[in-house]
């Protein structure tokens, strides 16, 4: 990793482990003085808030683990006696509950940030991947945590999402057997569920830490995405620069995460999931958690007389075949990134033309997730499909087509020349 450190202490048994452990040295290297570009706004705040979230996750997942009962009989009855009978029992599962929209909600604005700054390309590609590993993971967890409560919306939720493997050829009953634990959605399902539940997010954590080694080898990217030329000029040291800006989003944050907690505590969630899971009655309308209804609007979109489905796929997928493709590519595709955007400019700021075509895209996923919450007939199966062939077409299309022809604007000479406005542009290659 980048970074050197002088550090020093007066402690006797500070210096006795240091001499047989470096842990302290290599933490004031890496978290202390580790050299950042000195220009980082606010959106650089979202990595960090994310593992602050992932923490306290960890920690209230861990607790009501100690009082959840993962059986069929007393699973729904667990979490009430959680939210009545356990001391402070209702704030942990509502911290928890709440906790997982606050994380995707932060983990999509940093996604979000490195798209508009370029953050995929050279030499941060294996970062990038490694982020979208950390996505699927927390996509599997809270998909398997949303089944726990066992209510009317998770057991349905569970049974419409792990019915979608059947349609893979040859091995896709047998997937969902091994999904289920046997022929329906039951008891084994839950255990093994919990069980994967509890054990992912150690498995992101894995991620995370590779993730963090991965951006230090190269240093954060920058609004200007300008490599650092002298880290003199072009540095500062995270702490104390970088360490107060993170403290005030992380108190802005919290107090947002306590509005929630505390003042409207069941906003994200569905009423159903309140009654508990019946298998004989079947909810009007079933939709996943708001965080899965973009690639949930994209599953639905593959119909019979979609056009790219009747044009291109039928004649070798059934449509609900190729909506579970289109699914899983759509995060799948964010691994291309690096290789699919040709421009030699990583930040929007200097590309005009690539900054438009992302905020129609952030239009565009938001088009998806409204999609995706509303019941699939009518008009709004259109809108599905347009907005759905526009989110391949930007990735896919756009980007590789921008990146070639655009022409962007002059880039500063440093970073340090941007800060202090001390411009001597130099034309982009």
């Amino acid at each position: 990793m980048s970074g050197s450190s002088n550090f020093q202490s007066n402690s006797k048994i500070v210096n006795w482990i240091e001499y047989r452990l470096p842990v302290f040295s290599f933490m004031d290297a890496q978290l202390n003085q580790y050299p950042t570009p000195k220009n980082l706004n606010y959106f650089w705040n979202f990595g960090s808030l994310a593992g602050i979230v992932l923490v306290i996750m960890i920690v209230s997942g861990i607790t009501l683990a100690m009082h959840y009962a993962p059986t069929e009989a007393e699973a729904f009855t667990s979490v009430e006696r959680i939210m009545r009978d356990v001391n402070f029992g209702w704030l942990i599962r509502y911290i928890h509950v709440n906790g997982a929209s606050m994380f995707f909600i932060v983990v999509f604005i940093h996604m979000f940030r490195g798209l508009y700054y370029g953050s995929y390309k050279a030499p941060r590609e294996i970062l990038w991947i490694i982020g979208v590993f950390i996505l699927l993971a927390m996509m599997a967890t809270a998909f398997m945590g949303y089944v726990l409560p066992w209510g009317q919306m998770s057991f349905w939720g569970a049974t419409v999402i792990t019915n979608l493997f059947s349609a893979i050829p040859l091995v896709g009953e047998s997937i969902v057997q091994l999904l289920w634990g046997g022929f329906v959605v039951g008891e084994p399902t839950l255990k093994r569920f919990f069980a994967l539940h509890y054990l992912l997010p150690f498995v992101i954590v894995g991620l995370v830490f590779m993730h963090l080694w991965a951006l230090h080898m190269h240093h954060s990217n920058n609004p200007t995405g300008v490599d650092i030329k002298d880290e003199k000029q072009d540095t500062i040291p995270f702490h104390p620069y970088y360490t107060i800006k993170d403290i005030y989003g992380l108190g802005v944050l919290l107090l947002i995460f306590a509005f929630f907690v505390f003042f409207a505590p069941n906003y994200f969630g569905h009423p159903d999931n309140y009654i508990q899971a019946n298998a004989l009655v079947t909810p009007a309308h079933i939709v996943p958690e708001w965080y899965f209804l973009p690639f949930y609007a994209i599953l639905r979109a593959f119909t019979n007389d979609y056009v790219i489905y009747s044009w291109f796929l039928q004649w070798f997928m059934s449509a609900k075949l190729a909506g579970v493709i289109a699914m899983f590519a759509s995060i799948l595709v964010l691994l291309l990134l690096p290789w699919l955007d040709r421009s030699r400019v990583r930040s929007a700021k200097y590309r005009p033309v690539y900054k438009l075509f992302f905020w129609l895209f952030v239009i565009d996923c938001l088009i998806l997730g409204w999609v995706g919450g509303q019941p699939a007939e009518g008009t709004l199966v259109l809108i599905g499909q347009i907005s759905t062939t526009w989110y391949f077409a930007h990735l896919l299309v756009f980007i590789p087509i921008i990146g070639i022809l655009e022409r962007p604007k002059p880039l500063p000479d440093s970073i340090a020349a941007s800060v202090m406005g001390s411009h001597a542009p130099q034309a982009a290659e």
